[in-house]
């Protein structure tokens, strides 16, 4: 089998594996701009308490550090826009954590993906990756086609909007024509928390997210997390600080605002993936069940679910603001 061909059978399978968008780049070092900006939005402490962004740095800059030998990444996209979502006069989980641990169902469809792989070229080795290492998902999604980086930092898929996990296979083969990956490396910054400039390729004039933004987390420099509600719902430890309850509405796990007032995300249809739909008994929490809820009814509730990223005294730090 040819490299073109494995290509396409690859893609071929990864679309019949629920994947919504695949691509493919050249391993190999990420832009000087990149690392440039990277190092500018530690410097800046816009990582707030998140320690390991400051660490393995020669990781970040060259996957083939991270995982030796490996030639191509394969990158994909997977729909989590919910069936349904929340009633507004509830309170308001972030989509991507309405139904299962968005990391073992990627990192699950990867592993078919590479023995599907390896029935056709028993050689190739693999290794998968989502959100789990010190890999820029959003510059090699970029580099691989998948679609542009907006103002809020999320990829956006052109038609399809931005309600999507990134996986990243990387590969020992060479897959992928040259050109999808030179085509797709723009002369912008694509790192994902870069400074991106007004562009007319990517969002225009529009800057709807950074007007909604209820803490003005959405700078030019990058997200600052220090004042992101996602950051100080799910990964910061302690009291919120100070001025940040108040913002939070009924918000109690992250935040979608600057995707829902995203123009791209008019064009969002359903996730097809049953493993993200909410479990009925999570729906179906009143308010009086979620400030009452032990930490024994948590951990039935949200076991294999994003949500035990916050933890159960997060949970209720939100809920008690």
């Amino acid at each position: 089998m040819s490299g073109s061909e494995l290509t396409q059978a690859v893609r071929q399978e990864a679309l019949r594996l629920g994947f919504a968008a695949c691509g493919f780049a050249p391993a190999g070092p990420v832009s000087g701009v990149c690392m440039e900006t990277l190092d500018r939005w530690v410097a800046n402490r816009y990582h707030a308490d998140m320690g390991y962004m400051e660490r393995n740095r020669h990781l970040r800059e060259d996957p083939t550090q991270l995982v030796p030998g490996c030639r191509t990444l394969i990158v994909v996209a997977l729909n989590y826009y919910p069936k349904r979502t929340l009633p507004k006069e509830g309170y308001q989980i972030a989509y991507y954590a309405y139904g299962k641990d968005y990391h073992r169902v990627v990192k699950d469809k990867l592993h078919q993906l590479l023995g599907y792989i390896k029935t056709l070229a028993p050689d190739v080795e693999g290794r998968a990756f989502c959100d789990t290492a010190p890999l820029l998902e959003r510059y090699w999604a970029v580099r691989a086609g998948l679609g542009f980086m907006g103002r809020n930092r999320t990829l956006i898929i052109p038609g399809k909007g931005s309600y999507f996990f990134l996986g990243v296979l990387a590969v020992t083969a060479e897959l992928g024509m040259r050109h999808e990956a030179d085509s797709s490396s723009p002369t912008r910054d694509t790192s994902g928390i870069d400074t991106l400039k007004d562009d007319p390729v990517a969002c225009g004039d529009c800057k709807r997210c950074l007007l909604a933004c209820p803490t003005g987390a959405l700078t030019r420099e990058g997200i600052d997390c220090r004042r992101c509600l996602s950051y100080l719902t799910i990964e910061h430890r302690g009291p919120l600080p100070e001025g940040m309850a108040q913002k939070l509405g009924r918000r109690i796990y992250g935040c979608d605002t600057c995707q829902q007032v995203c123009p791209h995300n008019r064009l969002a249809q359903p996730t097809e993936e049953e493993a993200f739909d909410m479990a009925p008994e999570v729906e179906a929490l009143t308010p009086q069940e979620w400030m009452e809820m032990t930490p024994e009814r948590y951990r039935q509730l949200f076991k294999h679910s994003a949500m035990e990223r916050a933890g159960y005294e997060g949970l209720m730090r939100n809920l008690q603001r």
